[in-house]
Order: structure tokens, then sequence, then C-alpha cells
């Protein structure tokens, strides 16, 4: 959580003088600090963060269809984890056959 930040008063020397019509700023004049409320960090990560590297064409395809590309190349994946299949698996090749 971020700190609020606390004006100081500006120092008074004899030269200046403070001006009544212009006050320095009080923290009552401020009010509450207002705080940047972000996502923050998961409670239990579901996701790893890896680098892939893919064709042009299949990023372009994905990206084609519009936003969440990412998303739509995962569900592609899973799918394909679901069905057990890989090039060199024994279903691939019975399947081929």
């Amino acid at each position: 959580m971020k700190r609020a930040i606390t004006l100081k008063l500006p120092k008074t020397t004899s030269n200046k003088r403070i001006d009544p019509d212009n006050p320095p700023w009080s923290e009552e004049m401020l009010g509450p600090p207002a705080l940047k409320r972000g996502r923050g960090p998961q409670k239990a990560p579901t996701k790893v963060l890896t680098t892939v590297r893919l064709d042009a064409d299949v990023i372009a395809f994905f990206r084609s269809q519009g936003r969440g590309y990412q998303t739509r190349i995962n569900e592609e994946l899973r799918k394909v984890v679901a069905k057990g299949l890989t090039p060199g698996s024994r279903r691939a090749q019975k399947r081929a056959a």
C-alpha cells in the first residue's frame, strides 16, 4: 500500500510573508489520499508465465479474430491435451490409419 504524502508548511523568513488570500495547503484541504487500487497478486495463480515461439501465420490467424487471441490459443491447446493426442502418440497413429 502506498504511503500518504504529507505536505510540509513553507519555511517562513523575515523576507517572506504568508499571503492570507493564498494560505498553504493543509491536510484538511487535501482530503484523504487517493490510493490506486489494482488487481493485485493472485491468491492461487492458475497460469504460468512462459515464452512460446509460434509461426507468424498462426499468430496472425488468432489475432485477426479480435481481442483475446492468447486465450483462444490456450483453449485450442487445452482441447488437444484433453484428447491426449500428440504427433507421435499411438492414438494419433491409429486414427490416421
